[in-house]
């Protein structure tokens, strides 16, 4: 149907044209005969797509900046707050010092093999960390142990010990004065009772903490009994994500 034209009279008698588009030069349409609006749902569903992605990556974002924040915090000025020069040896009776961690990030737990429970758990814990890390990541990680109570936790009963667990993990034991140095170094507080007779039977007290080290050997976060498995397993590839430098997946 033709759109008829409609001229309009001014006041003072004046006859003007009809209105005609400006491109087209056709009579353009009045209110209520078919408008076409310049907002459609495509483009009301790409507004929303973009709104929620900038949404995501601000959060993303913010808690990458945290993440960085608490690794540098943990570096400290200097000489690290958490961490540096020790000499052990593994399950194996073999030499094990700082240098072998380096390559990859590392995951350390102090504890001992007659714990009755928090070890247990925790090293429970530990290895699902190890898998979650593992499935998500690759082999860019070394878990280790390393015994607090060095009279009773041979080479051969920490190999026997963290079988139990994981055959992923890493259990280090050495002389008292070597274990006393590497506790000092990672802030790691532990108390055997005094005047301990041969064979007695004794619990060690100790801080309950996992350190995370980066692959250069520096500290990056501490994991406490709060993080369930999933969380600690989360925090860590989280971690592994951020690392620009040179890693280990052989």
């Amino acid at each position: 149907m033709a759109i008829k034209e409609l001229s309009i009279k001014t006041a003072e008698g004046v006859t003007l044209p009809p209105h005609r588009d400006c491109l087209s030069g056709k009579p353009s349409r009045r209110l209520g005969q078919g408008i076409e609006l310049p907002f459609s749902w495509k483009a009301g569903l790409l507004f929303f797509l973009s709104g929620a992605g900038l949404i995501f990556y601000f959060r993303y974002e913010r808690a990458r900046m945290e993440r960085k924040r608490i690794a540098e915090a943990a570096k400290g000025v200097g000489k690290p707050k958490v961490g540096g020069v020790f000499d052990l040896v593994d399950q194996d009776g073999k030499p094990f010092t700082q240098e072998e961690m380096k390559g990859k990030f590392a995951l350390v737990y102090f504890g001992f093999t007659h714990c009755p429970d928090i070890c247990p758990e925790e090293l429970d814990k530990m290895a699902k960390m190890i898998d979650i890390v593992k499935e998500t990541s690759g082999d860019v990680m070394r878990p280790i142990f390393i015994t607090c109570d060095p009279a009773r936790d041979t080479p051969a009963v920490v190999k026997s010990y963290l079988a139990e667990f994981h055959p992923a993990m890493i259990g280090l034991t050495g002389a008292w004065e070597n274990i006393k140095a590497v506790c000092k170094a990672y802030r790691v507080y532990f108390s055997t009772p005094p005047n301990v007779k041969p064979g007695q039977d004794y619990l060690v007290d100790h801080s309950i903490y996992f350190y995370l080290m980066d692959p250069e050997g520096d500290f990056v976060e501490a994991i406490g009994r709060q993080h369930s498995a999933s969380r600690a397993g989360k925090i860590i590839t989280e971690h592994i994500g951020d690392w620009k430098g040179k890693l280990d997946r052989s």
